[in-house]
């Protein structure tokens, strides 16, 4: 591991981690497994797929379809169904469990992107696949649309070896980028991906990444849209990722129209509660915005002007910026076009 420490510092000093403060904090414990839990000997790494169960093979055309419809919002594939987080940690708090109960005493913490672990090194040193260009985890069967866990364990395993990389001379997932958050490859700057911008982010979102944003409310997909070896994505085998009624297809005005209270409810035991009402309405007013920058709508001008009227600072400047959209009476925009689909 202590071969991803320059790369990791060259990340963290060029400040590619955007106000993610937690990523500098533990410094190089993240390369460093038995730094952060003395007495770790291995670590197991596992996958768990994340697409709904029953998605059929042209699932990326939908999600580019849904990407092309300005009043639809858009919420990235693993965040519709239920808190992977507490998903996977408890399959492999179960599995870690089972090991226990076949060797005998064992020391072990299991992680879930909840520590300051290198998941992606790990996997791929593991065999779990390789590092994409887009920096997530690639495998020949599966793609790209699966999370990953660890469990750091006081036992001598036998290693697995890695597999090879197979991204060749493809580019798709930088051209597909809608911020160009891809700067290199296998080099991201947070500060333009927009699942950072919606997620992590918690203060006014730059202006000039707003229109490249569309309709995009939580998390972006479009970098593993674009992979072609996520035609071998494979669906989950748990219904605790079938989508959640409200969180795929709905429209902007819809969402909109939710307060404190339906959020709470509609996102209980969800990814996207971890965000907060504040940060989910400063990004319906982006999409908000950009959909008017299109196609005017009534509707949807008064879904805005409804919010504004119980809005913080940061809402409201952001609802503001989206009503400033001039009123097209209809007619599509002259201004920026939607991008992201290729």
């Amino acid at each position: 591991m202590r071969s991803a420490e320059p790369g990791l510092l060259a990340w963290l000093e060029a400040g590619c981690h955007g106000r993610m403060q937690y990523m500098a904090a533990h410094g190089l414990k993240r390369a460093r497994p038995a730094e952060l839990v003395p007495g770790t000997l291995r670590v197991i790494t596992a996958r768990m797929d994340y697409l709904p169960r029953g998605t059929e093979s042209g699932w990326q055309a939908v999600e580019w379809a849904g990407l092309a419809q300005p009043g639809q919002a858009q919420i990235s594939l693993y965040a519709r169904g239920r808190d992977y987080h507490k998903v996977l940690r408890q399959r492999l708090q179960k599995l870690a469990d089972e090991l226990a109960a076949a060797v005998g005493p064992l020391g072990y913490r299991v992680f879930t992107d909840s520590a300051p672990v290198l998941e992606v090194e790990l996997a791929t040193r593991s065999g779990l696949g390789w590092r994409g260009k887009h920096t997530l985890a690639l495998h020949r069967d599966g793609g790209s649309m699966f999370f990953l866990g660890e469990i750091f364990v006081d036992l001598a395993l036998p290693l697995t070896e890695p597999v090879s990389a197979h991204c060749g001379e493809c580019t798709a997932c930088l051209d597909a980028c809608p911020t160009g958050a891809i700067t290199a490859p296998y080099r991201v700057d947070a500060r333009r991906c927009i699942s950072y911008l919606t997620i992590e982010h918690d203060g006014p979102i730059p202006q000039d990444l707003r229109p490249l944003m569309g309709n995009r409310v939580y998390g972006c997909d479009d970098c593993q849209l674009a992979c072609p070896w996520n035609k071998f994505a494979q669906p989950a085998v748990l219904a605790d990722f079938d989508v959640r009624p409200g969180l795929a297809g709905n429209s902007i005005a819809a969402l909109l129209g939710w307060d404190e209270a339906e959020f709470l409810r509609r996102t209980e035991g969800s990814a996207i509660r971890r965000i907060g009402f504040t940060r989910w309405q400063r990004n319906l007013a982006v999409a908000a915005g950009n959909a008017l920058r299109q196609r005017d709508d009534p509707a949807l001008r008064a879904a805005l002007h409804r919010v504004v009227e119980a809005a913080d600072d940061v809402v409201a400047e952001h609802v503001a910026w989206a009503l400033s959209a001039p009123d097209t009476g209809g007619a599509l925009s002259s201004g920026p076009p939607h991008v992201g689909v290729v």
